[in-house]
């Protein structure tokens, strides 16, 4: 079992920057691959933002996210973070951080990941 709590959301200015964490508890952090994913408002679904593989060797990234996002991992801390640069308008919804255990590559699908954490809430204003 994987707890996840997401922090660092907020309101920011577009251009501005956030960094997103999540921390785990439970066992084994080294062994999932860790998401990010995000949910804009009045949408359903959550939308992949970028990955990074239970390795830390390779990271995946939305292409509205290249470029601007970064993902790492800090295993010692068990803890993922979302650097998030020139943030946009459009950037704005719910994050949330999911753990997929033991993948063979990360995986862009939310049914795919384990565990969820509870959200953190990115509102970017123009």
């Amino acid at each position: 079992q994987v707890q996840l709590v997401e922090s660092g959301g907020g309101l920011v200015q577009a251009g501005g920057s956030l960094r997103l964490s999540c921390e785990a508890s439970g066992r084994s952090f080294s062994s999932y691959a860790m998401g990010w994913f995000r949910q804009a408002p009045g949408k359903e679904e959550r939308e992949f933002v970028a990955g990074i593989h239970w390795s830390g060797g390779n990271t995946y990234y939305t292409n509205s996210a290249k470029g601007r996002f970064t993902i790492s991992r800090d295993d010692a801390k068990n803890t993922v973070y979302l650097q998030m640069n020139s943030l946009k308008p459009e950037d704005t919804a719910l994050y949330y951080c999911a753990a997929d255990y033991l993948p063979w590559t990360v995986q862009p699908g939310e049914d795919k990941y384990d565990y969820w954490g509870q959200g953190t809430q990115v509102t970017v204003s123009s």
